[in-house]
C-alpha cells in the first residue's frame, strides 16, 4: 500500500498520540493505517507499509483485537487473514471508552471500596484518609454511573449531546454550575 503525504503524517501522529495515551505507538500506527485503508489488509501488508516487522504487526494486531478496535476476516482460497478497523469515528470512541471503563475504572472501584473498607478498622487517625478516599470512589462512582446510562443511548442521540457542547450550560440554572479553580 503505497500511502500519501496525508497518510503518512496522520499515521506518525496518531502513533505520538497513542504514546501520549499510554499506547504502543506501533500499535497506534497500525490502528491508523486500517483506519485509513479502504480495504483489510494482511499482516504483510502492514509491516510493508509501515517499514515494521512482521513480529511487531502481530504483536500490535494481537493488542488491537484485544481492545475489540480490529476484526479478522477470512477469504475463501486464500490461508492469510485480513484485518480491518471500523471506519466510523463514533464506534472507535466508544469502543476505546468502554475498554478504558472495564480496564481502568472498574478495578480502580473495586480497589477504593477495598481501601475504604479497610480504612474503616483504623479508627479516628484514619479519618482523613478514609474521608478523601471515600470521596475519590463517590466521584468514579458518579461518572460511572453516568457512562452506564450515555452508554445506553442510540448512537443519533448520542451525537446531539455531544453536539449541545458548552450551549448545555446555557439551560442549568445559575446556583447549579460550578466554577474549577
Amino acid at each position: 500500500m503505497e500511502l500519501s503525504d496525508a497518510a503518512r503524517e496522520f499515521i506518525l501522529h496518531w502513533g505520538e498520540m497513542g504514546a501520549r495515551w499510554g499506547v504502543n505507538r506501533t500499535v497506534a500506527q497500525v490502528h491508523a493505517l486500517l483506519y485509513l485503508s479502504p480495504q483489510a489488509l494482511t499482516a504483510e501488508e502492514i509491516g510493508e507499509a509501515l517499514s515494521v516487522a512482521r513480529s511487531n504487526v502481530s504483536t500490535s494486531l494481537k493488542e488491537l483485537q484485544n481492545w475489540n478496535l480490529v476484526q479478522v476476516e477470512s477469504r475463501i482460497g486464500d490461508r492469510r487473514d485480513f484485518f480491518r478497523t471500523s471506519s466510523d469515528v463514533w464506534t472507535l470512541f466508544l469502543t476505546v471508552v468502554e475498554q478504558r471503563v472495564e480496564r481502568e475504572i472498574v478495578p480502580t472501584l473495586e480497589m477504593l471500596n477495598r481501601c475504604v473498607a479497610t480504612a474503616r478498622g483504623g479508627g479516628s487517625s484514619q479519618a482523613v484518609v478514609r474521608s478523601r478516599i471515600a470521596a475519590m470512589r463517590d466521584f468514579l462512582e458518579e461518572i460511572h454511573g453516568w457512562y452506564c446510562q450515555v452508554r445506553k443511548l442510540p448512537a443519533p442521540a448520542l451525537r446531539s449531546l455531544i453536539g449541545m457542547g458548552s450551549g448545555i450550560t446555557r439551560i442549568l440554572p445559575k446556583a447549579g454550575r460550578r466554577r474549577l479553580d
